[in-house]
């Protein structure tokens, strides 16, 4: 759980302030994606205190509060309408997350770039699945907004769909070794890669039918494009879950 709500909240931070919505969207939207990455950045915490203790657990949960940290300093300084200020914090939040994920991937019995790279291609998946549905909602509140950026998270979640896809593949379909807290069907045969790779290929398609919903002129456009993002919530969230089955050791 601490995995999944991990590369989320990685994921948020990397398309809020990689991406040209700074100069796009209202502080409002800021201050709406950040309280949610901090309450995530929390929740990860908190589950990895349960954790079984280790170095690279130890590390890795540092790391996580660090990233958590500088995303609720931002968020503070955006209410306080120090806006550079908190810009800048904001950039600093995203190498911290990529450190973060670096941390986990110490978890792994597999090498430390290949579990990155794993964790990285989530992250960007759940990234553009989280941000691209909050940021139909914002559509809501700001009626004046083009529609350059939920266009481009439909086209971010595309890729991602396709990165997150290969990152399975290349894991592998081969059985993973039991854990207790997991269903044994799961760790039997590469089940849980069948069906994270089948959930990846359901977002790719939902992701195909935000971008036609889009292409309508009429507002109503957009909230049928959240509303595909909703399921896409469910798939995507599915998907990472799958595949991090066979992330940790046995």
């Amino acid at each position: 759980m601490s995995l999944l709500l991990s590369v989320t909240m990685a994921g948020g931070l990397w398309f809020l302030f990689c991406t040209p919505l700074w100069t796009e969207v209202k502080r409002g939207f800021f201050k709406l994606t950040g309280s949610i990455i901090v309450v995530v950045g929390l929740s990860a915490f908190g589950s990895m205190l349960l954790a079984s203790p280790s170095g690279s657990a130890d590390l890795a949960k540092w790391m996580i509060l660090v990233a958590t940290a500088l995303t609720g300093a931002w968020l503070v300084l955006l209410f306080l309408r120090w806006f550079d200020a908190a810009r800048v914090v904001g950039i600093l939040s995203v190498p911290s997350s990529a450190v973060m994920l670096w941390a986990l991937a110490g978890l792994s019995d597999s090498s430390q770039l290949s579990a990155s790279l794993q964790l990285a291609c989530a992250a960007a998946f759940l990234g553009a699945v989280m941000d691209g549905l909050l940021l139909g909602h914002w559509y809501l509140t700001d009626r004046g907004l083009s529609r350059t950026p939920i266009n481009r998270f439909a086209n971010i979640l595309l890729i991602a769909t396709g990165l997150e896809a290969v990152a399975i593949i290349l894991q592998g379909f081969e059985p993973t070794g039991e854990q207790s807290a997991l269903n044994p069907l799961l760790t039997t045969g590469g089940l849980s890669n069948w069906i994270a790779l089948g959930m990846v290929v359901a977002t790719g398609l939902i992701a195909a039918i935000i971008k036609g919903a889009l292409r309508g002129q009429r507002a109503s456009a957009v909230q049928s494009a959240t509303g595909f993002f909703y399921l896409a919530v469910l798939t995507a969230f599915t998907a990472v879950l799958s595949s991090l089955v066979g992330f940790l050791p046995s």
